[in-house]
């Protein structure tokens, strides 16, 4: 059987369960998978173990509950298979940095912790386009110069801002000869931070290329120093239209599981050689993610 249909087989099973108790041997028969061959598949191609996959789940939906529903936060707890709300209440600070009266008090979807179910479209991404486990690495302080925006994650803007961008970044005075483009999201510097995030906060955006110096920057453009640093990197593949299921990955998988501490400089996409177009499909990305 292929791998990917295995493990989408599995997922099936999974979220068919998610409110009531099941093992992960039960899954793997329901996949045509040994316990052992799908649980290294699935840590291998999603970048976390079933375990972890269920209890994000089951806590995402309980999240939700919390928003749009008028359940008891103790009949959320036992739906979502927590054994009291004390028990719910511990695993869901640990995701959302908050306890479940406070969120339900917000009223916010946060983008931190979004976990929806892993369909076809989704696994296919995460095993074909994105490397899920990331490369750590130190840069240097860059100097970037480019064009300004303001975005939602729900309206987002962007595509209009790179087109602007590219129509006038040849006039960008000590343009570095073939430098790299960066996409820098300055989300935390406007007051933001992961903890409030959701789709409809303004952040702003900057669509810009690598200078020698920033001195003489004028308006319409922006001069900004990336701080150096040690970043966590991913690799997005493909079309920049899948750019959001990445993301997703980032910040409702790995962020949350990560051995390494984020730290709050600004992440960013960069674009090189390897970037052949928004929709081509071989085209590569970097997206830089700042740790301590």
């Amino acid at each position: 059987m292929n791998y990917l249909k295995a493990l989408e087989h599995a997922i099936i099973y999974i979220e068919d369960h998610l409110s009531e108790p099941f093992s992960v041997e039960e899954a793997a028969r329901y996949a045509g998978y040994s316990y052992y061959h799908l649980t290294r598949q699935f840590s291998a191609v999603l970048g976390e173990s079933i375990g972890s996959y269920v209890r994000k789940r089951r806590l995402a939906n309980a999240a939700k509950d919390l928003i749009y529903s008028d359940e008891r936060i103790l009949d959320i707890a036992l739906k979502w298979g927590f054994e009291s709300s004390e028990a719910f209440s511990r695993a869901f600070k640990s995701l959302y940095m908050m306890n479940p009266a406070a969120y339900r008090r917000n009223r916010l979807d946060l983008f931190i912790g979004k976990k929806p179910m892993l369909d076809e479209e989704r696994l296919s991404h995460l095993a074909e386009n994105l490397t899920v486990q990331p490369v750590l690495t130190t840069l240097p302080d860059i100097k970037v110069a480019g064009l300004r925006g303001q975005t939602t994650l729900r309206d987002n803007v962007l595509p209009g801002l790179w087109a602007e961008f590219n129509s006038i970044s040849h006039k960008i005075p000590d343009a570095i000869p073939g430098g790299r483009g960066f996409g820098i999201c300055e989300a935390c510097s406007e007051g933001n931070t992961l903890l409030n995030m959701n789709e409809d906060v303004n952040f702003s955006e900057i669509a810009g290329i690598e200078v020698s110096s920033l001195e003489h920057i004028k308006p319409p453009f922006t001069g900004k120093i990336l701080k150096g640093g040690r970043y966590a990197v991913f690799t997005h593949k493909g079309s920049l239209s899948r750019l959001s299921e990445t993301f997703e990955y980032i910040w409702g998988t790995w962020f949350l599981s990560a051995q390494e501490e984020l730290d709050f400089r600004e992440d960013f996409e960069l674009y090189d050689e390897r970037f052949l177009g928004y929709d081509h499909p071989e085209s590569r990305i970097d997206l830089y993610i700042p740790v301590k």
